[in-house]
């Protein structure tokens, strides 16, 4: 199963930003539910990815990764959302640079985890 001391960490971290970000003087509050929805989605991430490096099974961690993937998803979308409505500053861009390195990665993780799971139904 693959354990990366360094995506645990960056999911953290990325949580972290987004509640610093979510609480910014410059967020007005009539974007209330998108925040609220990104901050849920968000920090989610690496609940998610700590959960599949605690699974119990090759299944659990398999479910745990894509639910953290979905949830990366799901952050992208309310990151580009805010954009339209006016919060289009360099913070939200990185902040959506870094949800998509860390879709990307998960991406990465869940697309091996099909290839081996390929390749065993073949080999039966």
């Amino acid at each position: 199963m693959n354990r990366s001391p360094l995506l645990a960490e960056r999911t953290l971290t990325f949580s972290k930003d987004i509640i610093i970000f979510c609480r910014s003087e410059k967020i007005t509050r009539t974007n209330e539910p998108l925040l609220e929805q990104l901050l849920r989605s968000a920090t989610s991430i690496g609940a998610n990815y700590s959960e599949a490096n605690n699974a119990a099974s090759k299944a659990d961690f398999r479910s745990k990764i894509f639910i953290a993937k979905k949830e990366a998803a799901e952050s992208e979308y309310w990151l580009e959302l805010l954009a339209t409505e006016t919060i289009d500053d360099p913070e939200r861009q990185r902040l959506l640079q870094e949800c998509h390195y860390i879709l990307m990665t998960l991406q990465k993780i869940v697309s091996t985890l099909n290839q081996g799971k390929q390749k065993t139904v073949k080999a039966q």
